[in-house]
């Protein structure tokens, strides 16, 4: 970067793949930090670069193990003490988002308290995508930048062309989403009804809506083990639908999800490369969300305003 640049972008370890993207589209080079590891699994976080009175943005996304939010926290910590103008948190997925609220006695609220400890950290600004739950950017005493998926996910979709187009949301919590894309796209909105039995495990669910010789897109924010998205498509499949596909923003896809979807009705699920995904499923395709952060950070270093940026 040059002498002459205000701002550098820096990535932590499992986040280096989009960051490199996100330098790419910036035409910058990745800034250089150094994470030392001790034998014992303690890690250093040190910057081989000046970094005293830029702006300072780290790409990382906070997904399990907490080694990634660690990093980060260390990142922002090595920062402030280097003398950094602004310290700005990248962070395309956003980890224990889930965790927003008490719903049941005797719990932690893990959304709030990772942005305490981001904040107490010293970060000046949060760049994210598609949170769990729209309120968590109010956990937050700082600028939260809350982009969405939507952004590449719709033309995406727009450029499959098809017909009889349906948009369902896999529960009920995520008609909201699904709504402002069946709005946008003009087609109509279909609802699974879901209970569960325990945390990742479905019991029931019945459809509310009429799928039969309908294409129809599930949306959701993430898939974490499949059992819903994959339950929904066998069912609408079952109801006479013509294709089952899903969109995601998030592919956490842990444990048995690369093989549920492998073996479901779904055509394909689509994500965006907030989290990378390593397994093998040839119904998995992933979308870049590069250009969208990197067109983010320009507009925050110029003082400008994002909200054109917003499809939905």
């Amino acid at each position: 970067m040059s002498e002459k640049s205000s701002f550098l972008v820096f990535s932590g370890t499992n986040t280096r793949y989009l960051a490199e993207k996100i330098c790419s589209s910036l035409g910058c080079p990745l800034g250089n930090l150094l994470i030392t590891k001790f034998s014992d699994g303690e890690f250093a976080v040190s910057y081989e670069e000046s970094i005293r009175g830029r702006d300072i943005f780290l790409v990382q996304s906070t997904f399990p193990n907490s080694d990634n939010l660690m990093e980060l926290l260390l990142m922002i910590d090595a920062a402030k003490r280097a003398s950094a103008r602004t310290i700005n948190a990248v962070i395309p997925y956003f980890g224990w988002a889930r965790q927003d609220r008490k719903d049941k006695p005797r719990v932690s609220i893990g959304a709030k308290l990772v942005a305490d400890l981001l904040s107490v950290a010293g970060v000046d600004r949060v760049i994210t995508m598609d949170l769990h739950a729209d309120q968590i950017q109010g956990f937050f005493n700082v600028p939260v930048d809350h982009l969405y998926a939507s952004g590449v996910i719709l033309p995406y979709l727009q450029s499959l062309q098809l017909e009889n187009l349906v948009i369902a949301s896999p529960d009920v919590g995520g008609s909201k989403r699904a709504n402002a894309y069946a709005k946008y796209l003009g087609c109509p909105l279909v609802l699974c009804n879901k209970t569960r039995a325990r945390a990742n495990v479905v019991a029931s669910m019945q459809i509310i809506g009429d799928v039969k010789d309908k294409n129809v897109v599930i949306i959701d924010d993430m898939v974490d083990t499949a059992g819903t998205i994959t339950k929904a498509a066998d069912i609408m499949k079952e109801a006479g639908a013509k294709t089952v596909r899903a969109c995601a923003s998030h592919c956490v896809m842990s444990g048995p999800a690369s093989d549920r979807v492998q073996e479901s009705a779904l055509e394909e699920i689509v994500f965006t490369d907030s989290i990378p995904y390593t397994k093998r499923c040839a119904k998995v395709k992933q979308i870049s969300v590069a250009d969208m952060f990197a067109e983010t950070i320009m507009r925050v270093v110029n003082n400008e305003s994002i909200s054109d940026q917003y499809i939905v």
